[in-house]
């Protein structure tokens, strides 16, 4: 694990379960998801409402989720998308029933690479060729203008959390606004479909904790782009390269400003509240009020 960042940092500095000096870090997936000290764009996420809160962030760092089958076709295209990340295993089996073939995948997992079935493992290879035809997204993962897997740490100035990110992909300093790409496969990338997920997983949040990492490292102004490459898993597998408007990134902004006010809050107190101490009034959904309004009334 190396600080590869800032001129004139020091090695890396870390306590007891994380990082504590602000720069770039050559590091594995698992030390970065290790980090304790930290705060991440996901962990910011999972504090606030509507699907989170702080208890459930504690929870979910002191028991880490073991991981799922779902996430392995995901894992797998991201590496051959990036170039980077676990082995791809081809399990010669269309079916995991037999007590050979649920050792050799347990083997696998256990040796961190990622098990796949004949029909994924072609799959995520077509996903990666047609991704490589786009005549945007090709351009954004270049090899010869970037590394993949970066981590970032830097300190939020209001309330001095330690904050992290690790970026599918970091360009190389280069003249020019910079544009940071993130990788992600999906059901649809139709536009109308990527505003639902974009609202749904909070990836406007994302985009705004990402830019303030590049920035607050020196690496982008205020004119850096974040853009979201999503690709979908069935053939053809189309692709969009998509920004978010100066609205959705203003909303992730504020909410990740409440996400950090939040952590730091409990962090000093120790104290991880629920979705509410308080006795909540609660009327009909407005869909619901007006469906029976009209119907029963």
């Amino acid at each position: 694990m190396t600080n590869t960042a800032l001129a004139g940092a020091s090695a890396p500095a870390a306590v007891a379960g994380g990082i504590t000096e602000p720069g770039i870090y050559d590091m594995t997936a698992e030390e970065y998801h290790a980090d304790r000290v930290s705060l991440s764009s996901s962990g910011a996420r999972r504090l606030l409402p509507p699907t989170g809160c702080p208890a459930l962030f504690r929870h979910e760092q002191d028991n880490p989720a073991e991981p799922k089958k779902t996430f392995d076709l995901g894992h797998a295209a991201h590496r051959l998308v990036l170039g980077d990340g676990p082995d791809l295993v081809r399990i010669d089996a269309d079916e995991w029933r037999s007590k050979a073939v649920k050792e050799e995948v347990a083997a696998v997992r256990a040796e961190g690479g990622v098990p796949l079935k004949p029909a994924e493992y072609e799959q995520v290879h077509a996903m990666a060729d047609a991704l490589r035809q786009h005549p945007v997204a090709a351009v954004l993962f270049d090899p010869a203008r970037g590394r993949p897997e970066q981590s970032l740490f830097w300190r939020d100035r209001p309330t001095g959390v330690m904050r992290r990110a690790r970026f599918d992909w970091l360009p190389d300093a280069r003249s020019g606004r910079l544009i940071i790409p993130d990788y992600k496969t999906c059901r649809s990338a139709a536009p109308s479909a990527l505003a639902k997920a974009v609202e749904e997983y909070g990836y406007h949040q994302q985009a705004d904790w990402y830019r303030s990492g590049a920035k607050a490292l020196g690496l982008a102004d205020d004119s850096a782009a974040f853009v979201f490459v999503c690709q979908e898993k069935t053939a053809p597998h189309l692709v969009s390269v998509v920004e978010l408007d100066a609205a959705a990134m203003r909303i992730g902004a504020a909410r990740n400003r409440r996400a950090l006010d939040i952590y730091a809050e409990c962090t000093a107190t120790g104290r991880w509240p629920g979705y509410s101490d308080e006795l909540a009034y609660l009327s009909l959904p407005a869909w619901a009020e007006i469906r029976d309004t009209e119907e029963y009334l």
